[in-house]
């Protein structure tokens, strides 16, 4: 890399690296305290968080802001460069799409979005695809994103490896990564361009100590700590057989028919027969063992197959077989100890933190790395639960651990809390049904009024601002109105 770095072949894309510090505080919102899943209730928390919805609007106007401010404003790469938004799964791509979408609109921004996932998912009650949410096929993507008005491309787990673009200036990453995978993504950014002369990777989940143990092993000279032992495939390959998964005249069989390029509906029924097997005639350990020795064996094979000339015709079709298995292998069924967990909590407040930019150096020095692991490693955690509160205080000493103010909170009590409370108000609901737009908005500010008075014990900077700043009081009470009124049928000239 450091060759390659020095040569101009790529960019060093570690110069302008941004930590973003995200920081959560949670609360229970129930009365009695169960008990969950320590471990499962932590990843849970975490997921919450950062697929809430103020959560993402907020990192997306962090985003776009930054692009016009730092990147469009500064025209990197000629006024040509493009950002990609690295997402923690389709669903998070999804509402990032929607979140950039509506922010764009409101700041009367030029630019637009294009996402990138797999396959058909369901959201907001409706299928999508990312055909349909981009509006034109998934074949025109890399196409598009080198035209205007398209900027930004979401991805979710495509386009991370192997996309060359040199139009790529700025990652925003939203993604926990590690090791190769870290290596791999930040690298979209590197390919070389003649009006390119920078990168930029604005980072909210991962720290700078991270990427660059993820960066060090590739800098200079890579060497492997020992090698990868063949003969383990003799090993791997006589477990899997004693577990009676599948007969070797179904391997044969299947093998035959997937190399003369049968259709998907001839070679289930053989993959399908596995599956039964493995589901009735092992046990719960014997399940993890076969999978993770599974893993293993194409694993090792597919590196090995790359590097050395092999003749051994039975491990080829025992990997054909079991790439095409393993997908299709249930993990053990488990209890799942934090069920429930997400219905008994809710998020007070949360604040985002843009650190210093800067530069991630690099150990100039040769670098060693294990190889290829050929064991199995499969294994069942077991649980240990605790009560509620501790959790949620493990997770607020962890994540927000910060001086909290009340101005964290107003934004979202605004957006969500007063709205709701106002237009469950029965005289403001009377108001809109039987009188005009007149008599309504009287009615709502009385609300409005009443709903402040209320939340005054938890909001103090909310009430203050409300009470003393005449201007903030006439913003709130006319953006409120227009969210909470629907006319009647009586007030038809004013609409």
């Amino acid at each position: 890399m450091k060759q390659a770095i020095q040569e101009g072949f790529i960019l060093d894309v570690l110069k302008n690296y941004t930590p973003v510090n995200s920081y959560y505080r949670l609360m229970k919102k129930v009365e009695d305290d169960p008990e969950f899943d320590t471990k499962k209730a932590q990843k849970k928390l975490r997921k919450y968080v950062e697929s809430n919805e103020h959560a993402i609007r907020e990192k997306a106007e962090i985003m776009v802001d930054h692009f016009h401010e730092q990147v469009i404003t500064k025209r990197k790469i000629g006024g040509q460069a493009r950002a990609m938004v690295i997402t923690n799964g389709i669903l998070r791509a999804i509402q990032y799409f929607h979140a950039f979408e509506d922010y764009l609109k409101e700041i009367k921004s030029p630019y637009k979005a294009i996402v990138a996932f797999s396959g058909e998912h369901e959201y907001g009650g409706a299928n999508v695809t990312e055909a349909t949410l981009n509006g034109f096929p998934s074949s025109k993507i890399e196409d598009f994103i080198e035209t205007d008005p398209y900027r930004f491309l979401i991805v979710a787990d495509k386009y991370q490896t192997g996309y060359d673009q040199p139009l790529l200036h700025t990652m925003y990453v939203d993604k926990t990564l590690s090791g190769i995978k870290a290596v791999q993504t930040l690298s979209r950014l590197n390919r070389a361009h003649p009006l390119k002369y920078d990168t930029f990777v604005l980072d909210f989940m991962n720290d700078a100590d991270t990427i660059q143990t993820a960066f060090a092993d590739y800098y200079r000279t890579t060497i492997l700590s020992e090698e990868t032992d063949p003969n383990k495939l003799h090993d791997l390959k006589a477990g899997l057989d004693a577990a009676q998964v599948y007969s070797w005249e179904q391997v044969e069989q299947f093998v035959e028919l997937f190399l003369a390029g049968a259709a998907r509906e001839t070679l289930d029924p053989i993959l399908d027969a596995c599956v039964a097997v493995y589901n009735a005639d092992l046990d719960e350990d014997g399940q993890v063992a076969f999978k993770g020795n599974a893993k293993a064996f194409v694993r090792t094979y597919g590196f090995l197959s790359a590097v050395l000339p092999y003749n051994n015709a039975a491990w080829e079709k025992l990997s054909i077989l079991l790439n095409c298995l393993i997908p299709k292998l249930p993990a053990p069924k488990e209890e799942d100890l934090s069920k429930g967990l997400i219905e008994t909590i809710d998020m007070d407040s949360y604040r985002v933190e843009k650190q210093e930019a800067i530069r991630i150096a690099l150990p100039d020095s040769d670098s060693e790395i294990d190889p290829i692991p050929t064991a199995g490693g499969g294994h069942k955690p077991e649980p240990e639960l605790d009560r509620l509160s501790n959790i949620i205080k493990a997770f607020n000493d962890q994540f927000g651990n910060i001086d909290w103010k009340d101005v964290d909170k107003i934004r979202e009590v605004i957006a969500e809390e007063i709205p709701a409370k106002v237009s469950a108000d029965k005289a403001y609901q009377n108001a809109m049904k039987n009188s005009d737009r007149q008599n309504a908005r009287i009615e709502h500010d009385k609300a409005l009024q009443r709903v402040i008075v209320e939340l005054l014990a938890d909001h103090a900077e909310l009430f203050k601002q409300f009470s003393d700043n005449p201007g903030f009081k006439k913003w709130l009470g006319d953006t409120n109105f227009m969210t909470t009124y629907t006319p009647a049928a009586s007030d038809s000239a004013s609409t």
